[in-house]
């Protein structure tokens, strides 16, 4: 049976009494992680969303991709998740507008450079065809760039960018035609558990029993952990992109790109027109979702600087939406240390699109039982408590 809520609808599937696994968080991880467990054929499979799909975090217009990670297990979630990108048309069959323009980090000075070099070595040992390319190099890629600005750039020519949304839906679609349940407008208010175990999760639309939980909240996980007695330092955290429209003439097909120390970035929008970002390093912590233009003034005076052209490009619009913050801004996945069966994979810091078809897979490994398709085992929450804390390193994010 097919609902309504892989197309955005009110989800009126009936809410199962009993299932085998309930996935919380209609995003794109959830979605993956949905489709992967019923393509799996891993039992009765339900997924809850509070509001509509890809509402949260995975409601933004375009998403990057990309395998350009200095740890070497974002590498590895990268490029499987690159490589199955390339294949969604055929599964799990939709199309999610990927487009391969490359990902360019411009660097400012040797130390940017040095920190890139040493990431490269590692991609490479992964099958990652990233490489350094001088300023002239990189303003042949993306004529907007100021090649006196910077000294070199990182270059990958399989990373690129897609549709969020339509992954989401892509892989809703997919899940329920293969069994799988899902409920939107359904919030999580409970997670039951006795014994160490989880027994079943209550929702605004009922009870349902069930011995797994797969959080996949996004920026909600913190609460959703505490209701089974789970830490999940997640923390929301504002992001805003800005939109051009359609530009006359319209703009050069560039790359995804970033100037790695101010943190500027921008593409195509598909449409004709450029997407606009940037980290506001005055934003506060909280889950508003408000789009202003207040931090577009420091957006202007770093594209000043490194891309002149996009100071002056005019703003009709934009995004807001957040990221799920962890302290050292690399993702959690694994399962609950002191609640059995409680499998979490969220606090992805930015990363969470560009990851999810790998992190389906591996959310679906560990809930059969089997070693995952990428060992994950740096990820888990667990590295943040006890005596020897053990925070992950990642210097390729923004």
């Amino acid at each position: 049976m097919t609902s309504d809520a892989a197309s955005g609808g009110p989800g009126t599937a009936p809410l199962p009494a009993a299932v085998d696994v309930v996935i919380v968080g209609g995003g794109v991880i959830g979605a993956s992680v949905a489709f992967h467990l019923a393509e799996a054929r891993a039992g009765r499979v339900l997924l809850v969303e509070r509001d509509t799909p890809a509402s949260g975090s995975s409601g933004k217009p375009v998403g990057g991709v990309r395998a350009q990670f200095s740890d070497p297990v974002n590498v590895r979630l990268g490029q499987r998740s690159l490589e199955a990108w390339r294949a969604f048309g055929e599964r799990p069959g939709a199309d999610v507008g990927l487009e391969r323009v490359g990902y360019l980090f411009l660097l400012a000075d040797e130390a940017e450079v040095e920190t890139f070099r040493r990431g490269l070595e590692v991609q490479h040992a992964h099958g990652v065809p990233s490489r350094l390319l001088t300023p002239g190099a990189a303003h042949a890629l993306c004529p907007y760039v100021d090649p006196s600005s910077f000294v070199a750039a990182a270059h990958s020519p399989a990373d690129g960018y897609a549709l969020p949304g339509a992954a989401v839906r892509g892989y809703l679609r997919a899940a329920e035609a293969l069994g799988a349940t899902v409920r939107t407008r359904c919030a999580v208010t409970g997670v039951e558990t006795s014994g160490g175990t989880v027994r079943a999760v209550r929702t605004t639309a009922g009870t349902v029993r069930t011995g797994t939980v797969v959080c996949a909240a996004g920026a909600w996980s913190r609460a959703i952990g505490a209701m089974a007695g789970v830490t999940l330092p997640v923390t929301p955290l504002r992001r805003q992109i800005a939109l051009t429209g359609p530009l006359s003439p319209a703009p050069p097909r560039v790359p995804f790109t970033l100037d790695y120390g101010s943190t500027l970035y921008f593409h195509n929008d598909g449409a004709g027109g450029v997407v606009l970002g940037m980290s506001d390093p005055r934003q506060e912590p909280g889950f508003g979702r408000e789009f202003t233009e207040d931090w577009l003034e420091l957006f202007r005076e770093a594209a000043a600087r490194c891309a002149p052209p996009l100071a002056r490009l005019p703003v009709t619009g934009g995004w807001a939406g957040l990221y799920e913050m962890t302290p050292d801004r690399n993702a959690l996945i694994g399962e609950a240390r002191g609640v059995s069966r409680f499998l979490y994979a969220t606090g992805f810091s930015g990363h969470g699109f560009l990851q999810a078809p790998a992190v389906g897979e591996v959310v679906r490994d560990l809930y059969l039982g089997r070693s995952p398709v990428v060992d994950v085992g740096p990820l888990t929450a667990d590295r943040f408590t006890g005596p020897a804390t053990a925070p992950r390193a990642e210097a390729h994010v923004i």
